[in-house]
């Protein structure tokens, strides 16, 4: 009896590995409907409606040929194109490409997808033709959006359906001033159509992986720049640079563990600490005073395949003008051209007011 148990226990997995073959590839058309979320006061004469939009995608099944497929359960991968209309006349239409990951849960029937890229707006902030714009003060921007839907693919000659929760961010990370952005969330449903069927499309069973990813402490050294603007609009944009000095510890084949140091060099605070020097003379800020930052940080770093996933909180401890507040965090990705060789995109924020937009390059060492 206690061999039958455990065959029954174990059939639906045998089931799933030795399942049909599949469609390698998947194409989706999602239609949304949402709200934009008020996350500050000066952007609540903006939301006069309900934005709505569509969300096409394609992307490539995996079916765990390869170690780091089998590990996060079959992504998969691909592009995105994304339409979205503000429903207000000051906001007016944003147009997005980017490229994601998609990942499943409880035996494939949810999906969680991340996306990250680019969103083109119609009708940015302009001085005299579009003065309450104050959430997009550029045409380009980054953007970021998640899902997470039921997913049922293939259900009948490779259609399938899917429905679920949206969130769409839209900012210019300050690349340029306003920049008071936008997040949307929304209820999407859609239809997918699963095609290019071949024989070895085949879920590789999962087994324990005997590798030890576990390594010593690394020491790493990346340097960052980017370019924004302060607060106050027609200031002009200004470059950006950061280095960053850290130690890393591996446990696993997915996580890391960081410790470190930034020292931060942005000129749009020196432009700005010159600005509020004679504009608000009451306020006895010096000119002089130096821009620079230094900080200390924790982080974390994910593991997907040639690509990561990190995520820092720092605090500052040299910091003669205060603008910001003492904490800061930076989200972004790196990917590994070789073993000790990585290029990153970070986003450096602080709460949820955004710095700057940080392209960097770095060795581990």
């Amino acid at each position: 009896m206690q061999k039958l148990y455990r065959i029954f226990l174990l059939f639906p997995f045998f089931l799933f590995a030795q399942s049909a073959p599949q469609g390698g590839y998947v194409a989706e058309a999602n239609y949304f409907y949402g709200n934009i979320i008020p996350h500050r006061k000066s952007i609540q004469h903006l939301i006069t409606g309900h934005p709505e939009g569509v969300i096409i995608s394609f992307s490539r099944k995996t079916f765990g040929r390869e170690e780091w497929e089998r590990t996060y359960n079959y992504p998969d991968y691909g592009f995105s194109f994304h339409y979205e209309d503000m429903k207000n006349e000051s906001l007016g239409k944003m147009y997005g490409l980017y490229g994601h990951y998609s990942f499943y849960f409880f035996n494939r029937q949810l999906m969680f997808r991340i996306g990250q890229g680019l969103a083109y707006n119609t009708n940015p902030y302009d001085r005299e033709t579009n003065f309450r714009n104050y959430a997009y003060g550029a045409h380009l921007m980054p953007s970021t959006y998640f899902m997470l839907n039921y997913s049922k693919q293939d259900i009948w000659q490779g259609l399938g359906v899917q429905a679920g929760l949206s969130f769409i961010h839209h900012s210019n990370a300050s690349m340029k001033a306003p920049n008071t952005s936008t997040n949307t969330l929304a209820v999407n449903a859609g239809l997918t159509y699963t095609f290019n069927r071949k024989e070895d499309n085949i879920y590789t069973p999962r087994l324990a992986e005997s590798t030890d990813y576990s390594q010593p402490v690394k020491y790493n050294i990346a340097f960052r720049g980017g370019w924004n603007e302060s607060d106050v609009i027609g200031s002009g944009q200004n470059p950006y640079y950061a280095l960053s000095v850290y130690v890393d510890k591996r446990i696993s084949r997915k996580s890391a563990f960081q410790l470190g140091a930034d020292v931060f060099w942005p000129k749009y605070l020196e432009e700005y600490i010159k600005f509020k020097s004679v504009a608000y003379p009451e306020e006895n800020v010096d000119a002089d005073t130096d821009y620079r930052k230094v900080g200390v940080f924790a982080g974390y770093e994910l593991f997907i395949n040639n690509l990561s996933v990190e995520g820092q909180a720092g605090l500052y401890i040299y910091e003669p003008f205060n603008s910001t507040g003492s904490l800061y965090q930076r989200v972004g990705m790196k990917y590994y051209f070789a073993e000790k060789v990585f290029g990153a995109i970070s986003l450096k924020t602080h709460g949820a007011k955004a710095e700057v937009l940080e392209f960097g390059i770095g060795v581990r060492l």
